[in-house]
């Protein structure tokens, strides 16, 4: 069975809600996000998946993230460190302008297939905070080459709003950690990621998942972790709104890839999560928590659909 695993956006929070709901998927059906045909990731989601792709698994990048000690496995991933690329090259502390007013082109070219926020990312000032930790850290497992392996990370060009997916041909080439930092480039927070001439930012800006560059794969089954949106039961909250909107792009990139024959798992956050995920997605000091809590809600959901369980075994 072809399959594939996309990790949409979401920071910090996000992070720790795919490591918890990763880490019972594997233990309760063997999904193990390393072995899966096809990888996305955006923003939050393209660390987890370039640490997947680089060969570790859910437990040892939740142990990195808590700061605990990784498995010998893990350890020795780690430890063979290869030597990094060029130095990473990011764009200057912003100033208070916009980034790229020439953006503004794309609506008058394409005013109806191009993403408001896309659009936005470019009329807001550069952000000041640099992506290079980020960069840096992926490069250690890494080093200076892809992965042989289809991984898709996905970011957007500031000149015209347009969706890039690094790992494709399409892409103009980059080291791993180069095109992770592009996808968590977060506007007018940290510093738009320089490839080949043209400034990227943050992917999530286009759809927190991308799950649709996968459909003319046509892949058999499809596992999607959306941290920024929200599952049944989730009552009143300062955020519907935006959970609600990132719902509904989700659900018209499920609508696509099943219309290709896929079948499709979609994970979000139920109300227990969003109690403890909060309000701010870069809030790291409640990781722990949120690991645990997406842990128990897949338990749950895995308990309640045994027939669930027996389709991700079979990827």
């Amino acid at each position: 069975m072809r399959s594939a695993l996309v990790l949409g956006a979401g920071g910090f929070v996000g992070q720790a809600f795919h490591l918890g709901a990763l880490c019972m998927l594997q233990e309760l059906t063997g999904f193990d996000g390393r072995t899966v045909d096809a990888l996305v990731g955006t923003s939050a989601g393209s660390l987890v998946a370039a640490g997947l792709a680089g060969g570790l698994s859910a437990a040892d990048l939740t142990a990195e993230l808590l700061g605990e000690p990784l498995s010998r496995e893990g350890a020795a991933l780690r430890l063979a460190r290869k030597p990094e690329p060029e130095p990473f090259l990011d764009l200057p502390a912003g100033g208070r302008g916009p980034l790229d007013p020439a953006v503004l082109l794309s609506i008058a070219r394409r005013p109806f297939t191009i993403r408001p926020a896309a659009v936005l990312s470019g009329l807001l000032p550069a952000g000041r905070t640099s992506t290079d930790p980020i960069a840096r850290s992926i490069r250690y497992l890494h080093g200076d080459s892809w992965p042989n392996r289809d991984l898709r990370i996905c970011a957007v060009r500031v000149r015209d709003a347009r969706r890039v997916v690094f790992g494709t041909p399409d892409a103009p080439p980059t080291d791993v950690g180069t095109a992770v930092a592009a996808s968590c480039a977060i506007p007018a927070y940290f510093r738009p990621v320089r490839v080949a001439n043209q400034s990227y930012v943050d992917g999530g800006v286009h759809s927190p998942t991308n799950a649709d560059v996968l459909v003319l794969d046509e892949p058999e089954l499809v596992v999607v972790l959306s941290p920024m949106s929200l599952g049944p039961g989730a009552g009143p909250r300062v955020d519907l709104a935006v959970r609600l909107a990132v719902r509904r792009y989700l659900a018209q990139e499920v609508r696509r890839l099943r219309h290709r024959g896929a079948q499709v798992v979609v994970i979000q956050p139920g109300p227990q999560d969003l109690d403890v995920m909060g309000l701010n997605p870069m809030r790291g000091s409640r990781v722990d928590k949120i690991v645990r809590t997406a842990s128990e809600s897949v338990r749950a959901r895995i308990e309640a659909q045994p027939s669930l369980a027996t389709l991700l075994a079979q990827a």
